[in-house]
């Protein structure tokens, strides 16, 4: 069928965006998404339309486990509603965005103090700066949160030479806060510098931006380190496709972060992919409902810039760009 353009509002601002927009298409297969953000452009979001084409046309491998751990999101929100979100979320592990231009060192520090106090001291907490912080604010930074025993800093700063630094500081001062490689993996055009410069005890992978579920298992097994599988701000539709891969990958010790969908303010199925008891239930892929993709469709300037799009990239994957 032809892709169907959908528009749907953020419940809160993350990631700089309000709404969240993508594609959506039945293949053989099944339903696939494809979503790459605004910011992104050109041979960058070739791989987001393989992960697409393998979801509609080749499907993914069987899984291993019948059900993925998974954590709960806190935006930049005050200490209160982060408290309360990690508190009613049913998971024992939450990811808590900081070093955003909305928020001070302070305010930081008090929403993952109250988080911890949602979750006590089993509840494991990790944080993720978007590489935001050079090394010297990172390891002063990380240096005073390591009292909260985080579970780990998700890409503290921006390139992988610069998590190599902060990795072998944090280790020279004794500062127990492992590093987990998110961007560095798949925005650097080189994930394999990751594992040479020793630059991260953790991977983060994302199926879309990476090129498919296969392509993800293959450098889980090249980077040789823990994974945890992380959303791209997705439908239930895309979200399938990460809970694919944590469920294929044959050791999984972190939850993922692929309990997203209630960022979003609406969702094509009416059985969304979201946490029970702290993890997501490995089930037959979703399908839209008419209803639900309708209401969702998005007016005819977005889709025309959609469908340009869309064209563009099919032009670069088709010319035999290296994904």
């Amino acid at each position: 069928m032809q892709p169907v353009v959908v528009d749907i509002p953020m419940r809160v601002r993350f990631r700089g965006i309000t709404r969240r927009q993508a594609m959506v298409w039945q293949g053989p297969a099944g339903w696939a998404e494809w979503s790459p953000f605004l910011d992104y452009s050109g041979d960058e979001i070739v791989p987001w339309l393989a992960a697409a084409r393998e979801a509609a046309q080749d499907g993914w491998p069987a899984p291993v486990r019948d059900r993925v751990p998974v954590n709960c999101t806190i935006p930049v929100i005050d200490p209160e509603a982060a408290a309360e979100r990690a508190a009613t979320s049913g998971c024992g592990t939450a990811k808590i965005k900081v070093a955003d231009h909305r928020a001070s060192k302070a305010e930081d520090e008090a929403r993952i103090a109250a988080v911890r106090d949602a979750l006590g001291a089993r509840g494991r907490i990790r944080i993720d700066a978007n590489g935001a912080w050079d090394v010297d604010t990172a390891v002063e930074r990380l240096t005073r949160l390591a009292r909260f025993d985080l579970e780990y800093a998700e890409q503290p700063v921006a390139t992988t030479e610069e998590l190599a630094e902060l990795r072998r500081r944090l280790a020279q001062q004794h500062v127990d806060v492992p590093i987990a490689a998110d961007e560095s993996i798949r925005r650097s055009g080189d994930p394999e510098k990751v594992k040479a410069l020793e630059a991260a005890d953790v991977a983060v992978l994302k199926v879309q931006p990476l090129g498919g579920v296969r392509r993800c298992l293959d450098l889980a097994e090249l980077l040789d380190m823990p994974v945890v599988v992380s959303s791209a701000l997705e439908t239930s539709i895309g979200l399938a496709a990460g809970i694919a891969l944590a469920a294929a990958l044959p050791e999984l010790p972190f939850a993922c972060g692929l309990n997203t969908i209630d960022l979003l303010d609406a969702d094509l199925v009416s059985s969304s992919l979201r946490a029970e008891n702290g993890a997501i239930p490995v089930t037959a892929r979703p399908v839209p409902e008419s209803a639900l993709l309708e209401a969702a469709r998005a007016d005819d300037t977005v889709i025309r810039m959609w469908q340009a799009r869309l064209a563009e990239t099919e032009r670069r994957y088709d010319g035999g760009m290296d994904t």
